[in-house]
C-alpha cells in the first residue's frame, strides 16, 4: 500500500470514503439513540424485561456493525497487507475474531 499524504504512517490508519463515514456515523448515531432510550426507560422506571429486550437490540446492532467493519477490514487492509507480504496480519485477524466471538 502506497503512503498517502494524510498521515505519517498509513499502516495503522484507514482512510474511509465520505460514503463509508456517513454509513458508519449513521449506524453509530442509531446505537447512541438506542442507549439514550434505555437511559430514559431506567429514569421512567420501566419494566426490567422491556429494558432487557432493548439491551438485546443494542447488542445485535453493535454486533452487526462490528461484522460490517470486519468485512471491510478483511477486504481492504488485510488484503493489502497480505499482498505486501505482511503476513503477521493473519495473527492479528485471528486474535480479533476471537475477541469478537
Amino acid at each position: 500500500m502506497a503512503k498517502c499524504t494524510h498521515c505519517e504512517d498509513c499502516s495503522r490508519n484507514k482512510h474511509r470514503t465520505i460514503d463509508e463515514k456517513k454509513y458508519l456515523k449513521t449506524r453509530l448515531s442509531t446505537i447512541e439513540g438506542q442507549i439514550r432510550g434505555i437511559s430514559k426507560m431506567v429514569e421512567d422506571d420501566k419494566y426490567c424485561n422491556d429494558i432487557l429486550i432493548q439491551l438485546l437490540a443494542i447488542n445485535k446492532s453493535i454486533k452487526s456493525l462490528s461484522t460490517d467493519i470486519l468485512k471491510g477490514h478483511l477486504s481492504t487492509c488485510v488484503v493489502d497487507d497480505i499482498k505486501n507480504d505482511k503476513l503477521e496480519v493473519i495473527d492479528e485477524v485471528m486474535e480479533l475474531i476471537g475477541r469478537l466471538s
